[in-house]
């Protein structure tokens, strides 16, 4: 959701635009964390013009091997001393994205009428996350602009593999189960009609399986493109409602619940979890400031509403540990009794840099076999319904001709 904002400044001078946010005090916290105090605040109405920027939206779009390529180039010439104005315009000329090298250019011009390159990134929000803004003004607070733009890329190649590997996994088993209820549909619409039609024709008493054949056959051959209609308009509106806030909760609990893919998605989170916390607290970023900033980017609602108990925990004087303990099922006491050391080791980072390890090669592990857990039930649930519709044809036809006999 789109909201219309005019604040105040650390200098007391007002300030205006749009922020993305999913409701109105999640807004409120973005801007408080970029030093800025809300003086009014409302959300976009959305009109037709509003339809058309999302649909562009999505064409102009910066991919994860982009900005990966984006901070590796600007790390080297960071190192080699080339002044951060002359690095983005060189990164931009090699840039074959236009959206990409608009938004570079927007940058160059903000950091020479003064700004710092973090807050030009904050203005970018629908291409930079949180945690790569909040990473780059730790490494300017730091001086070492260098290392923090290496950690970003770093952080984004990780978070990149991990989901492609999880993307892969279920490219295969998304791609049978689509072919079979297309050529399911089109058997039942164009094929099933003509086999049944000998059945009817000969006026004998049919099973109940027979039956309901006859009946969605005869349907579908005059109704095929009302099903069609109502299929589509079905995943659509599916899509749409998992895109509302109320619709994105249950589908990230659902996800968790999920027999064989809730233990990859859970794996997933928890890896996320780790390395990027690990990076930011690496980066010198506090850890209640930098649980808030993971919570947004580990992209499940369930796992975002602990990660906030954590840091409200934290911030009243006890551990993340504590929290996590309340809920094993989303962090099992692994990575609980692994976070409790590090907290009373004070190498929080490093230990959450194993954890981080440890789930990407679990990870690896599960999406590997994934396909091959999965292919024998697609085997068995596309086998029975061939059967059924052979058996429900067949058996009746076999049963007339030997009466005939």
């Amino acid at each position: 959701m789109r909201f219309v904002f005019k604040a105040k400044n650390q200098a007391g001078k007002y300030e205006s635009g749009e922020i993305n946010a999913p409701n109105k005090d999640a807004a409120i916290k973005l801007l408080q964390k970029g030093n800025l105090f809300p003086v009014s605040l409302r959300a976009e109405t959305e009109s037709k013009n509003d339809i058309v920027k999302s649909i562009l939206r999505y064409y102009d779009r910066v991919s994860e091997k982009e900005q990966v390529v984006f901070f590796r180039q600007l790390s080297i010439l960071v190192e080699g001393r080339v002044p951060l104005v002359v690095a983005l315009t060189a990164i931009k000329e090699q840039s074959d994205n236009a959206y990409f090298g608009r938004v570079i250019q927007e940058m160059i011009e903000d950091i020479e009428d003064g700004m710092s390159f973090s807050s030009s990134m904050e203005k970018q929000r629908d291409v930079f996350s949180n945690l790569a803004i909040n990473v780059v003004r730790a490494g300017e607070t730091s001086g070492d602009l260098k290392k923090a733009v290496e950690y970003i890329a770093e952080n984004i190649e990780k978070n990149y593999n991990l989901s492609s590997r999880v993307k892969s996994a279920l490219i295969y088993p998304a791609i049978v189960m689509i072919v079979f209820f297309i050529i399911g549909f089109l058997v039942i619409t164009f094929i099933i009609p003509k086999l049944t039609a000998i059945i009817k024709d000969l006026n004998a008493d049919v099973p109940w399986y027979t039956r309901i054949l006859i009946v969605s056959g005869d349907f579908m051959s005059k109704y095929w493109w009302a099903v069609a209609i109502a299929m589509v308009g079905f995943v659509l509106g599916l899509i749409y409602y998992i895109k509302t806030e109320d619709g994105k909760k249950e589908w990230d609990q659902l996800k968790l619940k999920l027999p064989i893919f809730g233990t990859v998605f859970r794996s997933v989170y928890i890896a996320r979890f780790a390395q990027n916390l690990a990076a930011l607290l690496s980066s010198g970023i506090p850890i209640i400031r930098a649980l808030l900033i993971v919570s947004e980017v580990v992209n499940n609602g369930v796992y975002q509403a602990v990660l906030v108990k954590a840091a409200d925990e934290v911030k009243r004087g006890g551990t993340m540990s504590d929290i996590f303990r309340k809920t094993p099922t989303l962090m099992p006491p692994m990575v609980t009794q692994m976070v409790k050391i590090g907290e009373d080791s004070g190498q929080i980072d490093t230990v959450l840099s194993h954890v981080a390890k440890f789930y990407d090669q679990e990870n690896e592990n599960i999406t590997k076999n994934l396909s091959t857990l999965i292919e024998p039930i697609l085997m068995i649930v596309i086998g029975i319904a061939v059967g059924f519709m052979a058996f429900s044809v067949l058996m009746p036809i076999y049963n007339i001709a030997g009466q005939i006999k």
